[in-house]
């Protein structure tokens, strides 16, 4: 699968990580991008279910035969998934999980994508042990950050503390990450544009030292401002045409609606 990505995360999971589970994967879906879990409760049937929900396709890894529902309340969404999606096993038909198999099974999930996010795991999880599957395997890891006061996003907290994973909050995020160098860049992320941002560091220093609700002398703003009054008078004039302050006889003021930084 050329452009797959593995979503999995705590079993115990949140309506927070639930919601962004099944958000992720909907948008991913909706980029081209196959979404591949391992069916459990929690953050991989949201996932499923969010692939689901914007077309497919999705993909369900099993640690147990495909004839097998495990859990036993998710046999409709495995039907569903045998039927117009995807079941993966390793295993014959007929074969049982175990905590072995599940554990060979996120081997398996982690080497068939580009890519893991985990949304939500505990410090000892199988999600974590499939982090630890794609990092072995050169593929990338991300995770999505939680709430500081949330036991759920305890390793993908640590994970992103320790350099294992980059944080994604997004699709876009992802692919990025899961792209061909050079493709699916995201731009620079910048900040509201301000009047001020093209001033020169003497022009803002002016700027700033001229009071806001008083006129002030041209000596006493460049004292302010620390810079020569010859300095300040050419700072001034450049405002002035900015429309950033106003001046008269009396002194100057900065303009209404000026912003300062």
């Amino acid at each position: 699968m050329e452009r797959s990505v593995v979503i999995v995360g705590s079993r115990a999971a949140t309506a927070y990580g639930n919601g962004i589970a099944a958000d992720l994967a909907a948008d991913l879906v909706e980029r081209g991008v196959t979404v591949l879990s391992g069916g459990a409760f929690g953050i991989d049937v949201a996932a499923h279910r969010g692939a689901f929900a914007a077309g497919g396709p999705t993909v369900c890894v099993l640690a147990n035969g495909v004839d097998v529902a495990y859990p036993p309340s998710h046999a409709a969404l495995f039907e569903m998934l045998g039927k117009e999606q995807l079941l993966v096993a390793e295993l014959p038909p007929g074969a049982h999980p175990t905590r072995v198999r599940f554990l060979a099974r996120n081997r398996l999930i982690a080497a068939m994508s580009r890519g893991t996010v985990v949304v939500e795991a505990a410090l000892r999880s199988g999600a974590r042990n499939t982090a630890g599957w794609a990092l072995g395997c050169g593929r990338p890891l991300m995770a999505v950050p939680g709430s500081v006061y949330s036991r759920a996003s305890t390793a993908t907290h640590l994970m992103i503390r320790n350099g294992q994973a980059v944080l994604v909050t997004s699709a876009a995020d992802v692919m990025e990450l899961i792209s061909d160098m050079g493709q699916a860049m995201l731009p620079l992320a910048h900040g509201h544009t301000r009047s001020t941002d093209a001033l020169t560091e003497t022009q803002l220093a002016v700027f700033e030292a001229i009071p806001a609700r008083r006129r002030a002398s041209v000596g006493d703003i460049a004292l302010a401002a620390g810079v020569t009054v010859p300095s300040c008078l050419g700072a001034l004039t450049v405002l002035e045409s900015a429309g950033l302050v106003e001046g008269d006889e009396r002194g100057w003021l900065v303009a209404v609606g000026s912003v300062r930084t």
